[in-house]
């Protein structure tokens, strides 16, 4: 099964949108404003839905 992810849209830390994917691993990205890199992933599911 081929899972594909959406990317990110905006670099965590300094907001800009100048980011590709990085040869840092699965899941890295580079902001070329702040020159970070940075991953994204996924930690899970709630185990019930949370009421507001």
């Amino acid at each position: 099964m081929s899972e594909t992810r959406s990317a990110p849209l905006y670099c965590p830390y300094c907001g800009e949108e100048d980011l590709r994917p990085s040869e840092a691993g699965h899941g890295a990205w580079e902001c070329h404003a702040c020159a970070r890199v940075f991953t994204v992933k996924f930690a899970g599911l709630l185990g019930r839905a949370v009421a507001r």
